[in-house]
C-alpha cells in the first residue's frame, strides 16, 4: 500500500512541494523497423522496432479512447493530474482488505511514469510522479496526454502502443477496432501477462466485460451496445499476422545486411515470396507430419525458373523449432539425386530407350539392392528411372564416372561437398532442400542455372530505392538432346512410376521420389515449366521413420502445394531446352547395366 499512502501524503502536502522542472518529452525510441512484402504487396513480416506509431486520439472511433478511460481513469477529464477521490477510495478498500487491490494512478500519472520515471515503489518516486503529472496537465491537453498513454503502454507479446497491439492481435489498424476489440485491449495494460488475449483468452474476455460495464456506467455506451459487443467473437491471431514466413525471413537476413547494411531508418523490403503459396506450404507441412509422422519435421522450397524463391517452409512450428531445415539441414537425397546421375549419362549419349538390365551387381566390395529386393531383368533406361531401380543408377554412375556426376551436380548449383564413392549414385551426398530445388529449377526453365534469391527491391518508407535487383541473366548449363531426354524419363516417374501421386491434371509434371536407407529421409522433387519444388520429411535426430517413402507423404505434400502453385505462378509446359553447340561424343551402352540402393520409391 506504499504507493497509495504516498499519493495521499503528496496530495495533503499540496503546494508546499518544490516542483522539479518537467523534462523534455522523450521521443518514442525504437530501432528501425523493416517491413517485408510478398510479391503481391502483402505484409509477410515486420522486424525491428516494437513500438507502433504515435496515436492521434482524434483519429480513433470514440469508443476506443472511452474504453481505456472507463477502466483506467474514469475521472480523467475532470482531475488535474491526480484523483483525490480515487486515492481515497483505494485507501479505504486497502484498509478493509489489508492490501492494495485497487490502483489509484491516473492515466496522467501513468504517462509521467512511462516517460520519465522508473517502476521503483518508493515514496520519493511516487511524489515526483504526482508533480510531473500535474505539470503534464498544465503543458498538454487531455487529448494529447491520452495519446501519449496509448502510444507507449505495454500490451504484451512485444506490442507497445495501441497501433502495434491492434495489428498484433486483430490484424487491423487501431482506427478500425470494434467496441469488443477495444474493450479486450483496454483490459490488457493492468496485467499484460494475466490478461493476454492469446494466452489467457477467458481471463481477457472477463476483463473486457468489466471494461464494457464501466463504459455503461460512465455513459460512453448503452446497455444495448454492451450486449451487442459481448455477443461478438472477434478473431484473435494466435501468431502475429505479419509473421507468415519466418523461415524465409531468417534466410533473407544475411542478404539484407549485405545489401542495406545496418538500417538507420524504416525500410520496406519487396520479396519474391508468394504469400498464399507460402501459407499453403506451411499448412501442408503441418498436416502431413501430424497425420503421417508426428515425430518428424518437414521442409518445402519452391523456386521459379528465374531463381525467385516463391515458398520456403523450414519446419512445422517456428515458435518451437526455428531451425531452418529448408536452407540449412544437410540430408541425404536418396533417389531424388538420381536425375543428376541420369543427366550425366544422357549427356554422354544414353537415351531413354537404351536397353539396361536390372540384375545383381557388385562394384568394389559393394552390392546395391533394390527397394523390394527383386530384379526386373532387361528394361529400358526410362523404365529404370520410373521404377527407381537402384542397380541401374549405380552401374550407370560407374560407367560414366562418378567424378563426372559430381561435376554435373556442381554445374546445376549443388554447393555441398559431393562424395564419389559407389553409393553416391543412390543419393548418399548430403544436400539441403534449397540446393536440390535449385538443381531441379534448371530442368524447369530449359537448362539455365539459377541463383535462388528472395529480395527484389529495398526502399525507404518515403520511397527512396536503396536496392533494385537486375533482370535475371541466363547461363545455359544443360542442352539438348540430354535435357529433353531427362524431362521424358522424369515425366514417366509421375505418369507410370513411383511419383504417380504427384500428377496434376492438365499440367506437364516431372519429378523424382527419394527414400534413404532405413527410411531416415523421404523426398519428392518435381517441376513443371517455370516452377520447381522439393518436399522433404525426416527427423531432426536422423532416426528412422515408420516406413515413410518418397512416393507417399512427401509427394502428397508436394502435390498439395503445387496444385496452388501452378495457378499462382505463370507456368507452361516444360521447355525442351536449347540446342547443344556441338553434340557430345556418344558412349557405347554396356550390354547389361545394373545398380544399387537405397530405394525403389
Amino acid at each position: 500500500m506504499l504507493g497509495l499512502f504516498a499519493s495521499a501524503a503528496v496530495f495533503a502536502a499540496g503546494p508546499t512541494i518544490a516542483a522539479p522542472e518537467l523534462p523534455a518529452l522523450p521521443p518514442i525510441r525504437r530501432d528501425p523497423q523493416i517491413t517485408f512484402l510478398d510479391r503481391n504487396g502483402e505484409v509477410i513480416g515486420v522486424r525491428g522496432g516494437a513500438f507502433g506509431p504515435a496515436i492521434d486520439v482524434a483519429r480513433l472511433p470514440p469508443h476506443v479512447p472511452a474504453a481505456f478511460v472507463a477502466i483506467e481513469d474514469r475521472r480523467f477529464y475532470e482531475h488535474t493530474g491526480f484523483d483525490p477521490r480515487g486515492i481515497a477510495r483505494a485507501i479505504a478498500v486497502a484498509a478493509g482488505e489489508g492490501r492494495a487491490t485497487q490502483g489509484a494512478s491516473t492515466i496522467t500519472q501513468q504517462v509521467a511514469r512511462l516517460l520519465y520515471l522508473s517502476q521503483d515503489r518508493t515514496v520519493e518516486r511516487k511524489a515526483t510522479e504526482l508533480v510531473y503529472a500535474m505539470q503534464l496537465e498544465r503543458t498538454y491537453t487531455k487529448r494529447q496526454i491520452l495519446g501519449l498513454y496509448l502510444s507507449r503502454i505495454n500490451f504484451g507479446a512485444g506490442a507497445y502502443g495501441l497501433e502495434a497491439a491492434a495489428r498484433r492481435y486483430f490484424n487491423k489498424p487501431a482506427a478500425k477496432l470494434t467496441l469488443m476489440e477495444a474493450a479486450m485491449l483496454a483490459g490488457v495494460p493492468k496485467s499484460p501477462v494475466n490478461y493476454h488475449p492469446v494466452e489467457q483468452p477467458e481471463r481477457n474476455r472477463e476483463r473486457a466485460r468489466l471494461v464494457l460495464d464501466a463504459m455503461v456506467e460512465t455513459g460512453a455506451i448503452s446497455p444495448a451496445d454492451r450486449a451487442k459487443a459481448l455477443a461478438s467473437k472477434p478473431r484473435v491471431w494466435t501468431t502475429p499476422p505479419n509473421a507468415g514466413a519466418p523461415y524465409f525471413l531468417d534466410w533473407l537476413d544475411a542478404d539484407l545486411r549485405r545489401l542495406a547494411g545496418r538500417p538507420t531508418q524504416d525500410l520496406i523490403v519487396e520479396t519474391t515470396l508468394d504469400g498464399p503459396l507460402e501459407r499453403a506450404a506451411a499448412d501442408a507441412a503441418r498436416r502431413t507430419v501430424a497425420a503421417r509422422a508426428p515425430a518428424a519435421q518437414a521442409a518445402l522450397v519452391a523456386i521459379d525458373g528465374a531463381g525467385r524463391v516463391r515458398a520456403m517452409v523450414g519446419g512445422t512450428d517456428y515458435a518451437r523449432a526455428p531451425y531452418n531445415r529448408a536452407a540449412r539441414a544437410q540430408r541425404q537425397a536418396g533417389s531424388a539425386w538420381k536425375p543428376i546421375v541420369y543427366l550425366t549419362a544422357l549427356e554422354a549419349g544414353w537415351t531413354p530407350d537404351a536397353p539396361v538390365v536390372d540384375q545383381p551387381i557388385t562394384i568394389g566390395n559393394w552390392s546395391p539392392r533394390n527397394y523390394d529386393d527383386g530384379f526386373l531383368g532387361p528394361i529400358t533406361l526410362e523404365r529404370a528411372v520410373a521404377s527407381s531401380v537402384n542397380t541401374v543408377a549405380a552401374e550407370l554412375a560407374d560407367a560414366v564416372g562418378r567424378p563426372a556426376v559430381a561435376a554435373t551436380a556442381k554445374r546445376l548449383g549443388i554447393a555441398s561437398p559431393v562424395n564419389t564413392d559407389p553409393a553416391m549414385a543412390l543419393g548418399t551426398t548430403q544436400v539441403t532442400p534449397l540446393e536440390l530445388t535449385q538443381a531441379y529449377a534448371v530442368f524447369s526453365n530449359g537448362g539455365s542455372r539459377v541463383q535462388p534469391y528472395g529480395i527484389e527491391r529495398i526502399r525507404t518508407a518515403a520511397g527512396r530505392v536503396i536496392y533494385q535487383r537486375k533482370a535475371p541473366s541466363w547461363t545455359p548449363v544443360v542442352a539438348n538432346p540430354a535435357l529433353s531426354h531427362l524431362n521424358r524419363v522424369l515425366r514417366a516417374v509421375v505418369t507410370s512410376g513411383t511419383g504417380a501421386r504427384a500428377a496434376l491434371a492438365g499440367y506437364d509434371i516431372a519429378g523424382k521420389t527419394g527414400t534413404t536407407s532405413d527410411y531416415r529421409d523421404a523426398w519428392f522433387c518435381g517441376y513443371t515449366g517455370g516452377l520447381a519444388a522439393c518436399a522433404w520429411i525426416g527427423r531432426d535426430d536422423n532416426a528412422p521413420l515408420p516406413r515413410i517413402t518418397g512416393g507417399g507423404a512427401p509427394t502428397e505434400m508436394w502435390r498439395t502445394v503445387m496444385d496452388l502453385g501452378v495457378k499462382r505462378v505463370p507456368v507452361q509446359v516444360i521447355p525442351p531446352g536449347r540446342p547443344a553447340p556441338a553434340p557430345p561424343p556418344a558412349a557405347e551402352p554396356a550390354a547389361d547395366i545394373a545398380a544399387a540402393e537405397p530405394a525403389r520409391d
